[in-house]
């Protein structure tokens, strides 16, 4: 896509008109339209932001993430920064004010979760990327990002299944798994 074809689609992007219950994001240049989660993916976020203390940290659900040099404005299930570290009054956190984004999978969101988004938050620079599976009843949790466009990943990865704590050290706390479900 040429730079002209990207600010094009940035600018649609931002004047779309998006139905309730149907959530979008710009990801490397292309637009993409999801429908709202399930009770169980919305219960494992909400059991997430519950352990994370708010007097420390800043929980976002609905919030998207400005990547610089990306041509992308995902929007993580849940966005999480220090308290002080942003305070708006613009709609895109900006990546490098982010401690840690968390993803969970469903059923259309699999391949981008695992892999475009996988890239992209990692040049963003963002520290830490937890990918929660509620179809393997696993998480995954991504650190250590390096490099920059397709080419940035993360050089550090842990998995843990569902039951056992998952030590998110850039947050201080070990996150309890023992109430997440799954799904078929």
């Amino acid at each position: 896509m040429t730079a002209v074809d990207e600010r094009r689609m940035t600018e649609i992007f931002e004047n779309l008109d998006v139905p309730e219950g149907i959530k979008v994001e710009l990801l490397r240049g292309e637009i993409v339209m999801m429908a709202a989660p399930s009770w169980v993916h919305n219960d494992i976020v909400e059991w997430v932001q519950a352990q994370i203390p708010i007097e420390k940290w800043q929980r976002k659900t609905t919030q998207a993430v400005a990547i610089p040099g990306e041509e992308s404005e995902p929007q993580p299930d849940l966005v999480v920064l220090e308290r002080e570290a942003f305070q708006g009054p613009e709609a895109l956190i900006p990546s490098p004010d982010v401690s840690l984004v968390v993803e969970v999978v469903s059923k259309t969101s699999r391949d981008r979760d695992y892999g475009a988004k996988r890239s992209i938050y990692a040049a963003g620079r963002v520290p830490a990327y937890l990918i929660i599976d509620p179809f393997a009843a696993e998480c995954l949790l991504l650190t250590a990002p390096v490099g920059a466009g397709y080419e940035a990943k993360y050089q550090a990865q842990r998995t843990t299944g569902f039951g056992e704590p998952v030590p998110l050290d850039v947050l201080g706390i070990e996150l309890d798994t023992s109430r997440f479900r799954t799904l078929p």
